[in-house]
């Protein structure tokens, strides 16, 4: 068993994640002066379109196996999400989510761009593979010819889940249970975590951390007590499972 401390939130823990799919796409076309526009189309403005059509991939319905889908739609698992999360991210857990990451094009106010390159990072839930979505990103591209496509291939990976009610799943709840007075359900995370590389491997893998809240803002922080807490339920965790052991 893997107890891993990345974020997860006090009020929940994960026993799975989505996974992750990056590409970088990149329109190129002649390109011309701003007072020009029958002479060239525009890198940038055919980006735009193409970052709005890729939307269209979050309509994507993933095969969720049952006993995941019957863990994550309990009414206390949906209010924990969204206490952990922040409203909302119940749904987000089992939808493909898209990102436009990176936007880049253009040297001028007065020039019509012949580059543009858009890094997009998309989420993909249990229940849905990379082939599924690159045949629907492959329609879409259908439309953009001036358009081509790369995978971040050492930062694309699937999503990845262990046994929700595996045995260090009721010791952390029951230590937690004695610590702050909540039991954490267990769900699947929207974000990556090392726990993937001990699920693949055939070993149960659970995340029990601080709150994400704060991830990827300025300001980024984890408090205190909230770290301090993360400490005790590890050490208690871990004993309790060794010792049952």
């Amino acid at each position: 068993c893997c107890l891993n401390g990345e974020p997860s939130g006090v009020h929940t823990i994960r026993f799975g994640e989505k996974g992750t799919l990056r590409l970088t796409f990149t329109a190129k076309t002649a390109g011309a002066h701003g007072a020009y526009p029958h002479l060239s189309e525009s890198a940038t403005k055919i980006m735009a379109h193409l970052a709005v059509d890729l939307e269209a991939l979050e309509a994507l319905e993933p095969d969720v196996p049952a006993h995941i889908r019957a863990a994550l739609e309990q009414p206390d698992v949906i209010a924990a999400f969204d206490a952990s999360l922040g409203e909302g991210a119940s749904k987000v857990a089992t939808k493909v989510t898209v990102n436009v990451g990176v936007l880049k094009g253009g040297v001028k106010v007065n020039v019509l761009p012949d580059l543009c390159e858009m890094q997009v990072d998309i989420r993909m839930p249990v229940g849905i593979d990379k082939v599924r979505i690159y045949a629907a990103i492959e329609d879409i591209l259908k439309r953009y010819p001036q358009v081509t496509m790369e995978e971040h291939v050492y930062h694309s990976y699937p999503s990845s889940v262990c046994d929700p009610e595996g045995e260090m799943v009721s010791i952390l709840r029951n230590n937690v249970e004695q610590l702050i007075g909540i039991r954490p359900p267990a769900i699947v995370s929207l974000g990556g975590s090392d726990g993937r590389y001990w699920r693949w491997a055939g070993v149960n893998a659970y995340l029990y951390g601080p709150s994400p809240k704060t991830m990827g803002r300025r300001g980024e922080h984890v408090e205190i007590e909230e770290f301090l807490h993360i400490v005790r339920t590890h050490v208690l965790s871990a004993y309790d499972y060794l010792m049952a052991g």
